[in-house]
């Protein structure tokens, strides 16, 4: 079996705080400028605010949520990577919903990658535009 990639492992462990509501291990993957999109329209910039967020969103879900990725195709330049995921979300009051993700990670100085941009809604946010 081939060895997954460290941003795979990092997008797993990520899944699972989501999970578990794990909000100090999460922030471990964020860079700290990182980008969360919150929902199509909102962002929050920086771990104090995608903290803040992902506990809004851990109540708003009744705290139900389940995160898991579906495939994943990791395109890896340098220091940069864009990960390319289908992530499938759902909670007790939403079904199973498909998400073709978008995220940025880039190499930290120690060689950890951290996700920079987090963008569970990939190719949608196009559809929200109201420009």
């Amino acid at each position: 079996m081939m060895e997954k990639h460290p941003i795979e492992l990092q997008i797993e462990k990520a899944d699972t705080a989501i999970v578990q509501e794990d909000f100090d291990t999460l922030m471990s993957i964020y860079s700290e400028d990182a980008l969360l999109v919150v929902k199509p329209g909102m962002n929050a910039t920086g771990k104090v605010q995608i903290r803040k967020a992902f506990e809004a969103i851990a109540a708003h879900f009744n705290h139900t949520l389940q995160v898991e990725q579906a495939g994943m195709k990791i395109l890896e330049a340098g220091d940069t990577a864009l990960v390319l995921a289908k992530t499938v979300v759902s909670a007790s009051n939403m079904p199973a919903t498909e998400r073709r993700a978008t995220y940025v990670f880039t190499k930290s100085s120690d060689g950890d990658w951290l996700c920079q941009i987090d963008n569970s809604y990939g190719h949608e946010l196009l559809l929200h535009e109201n420009v």
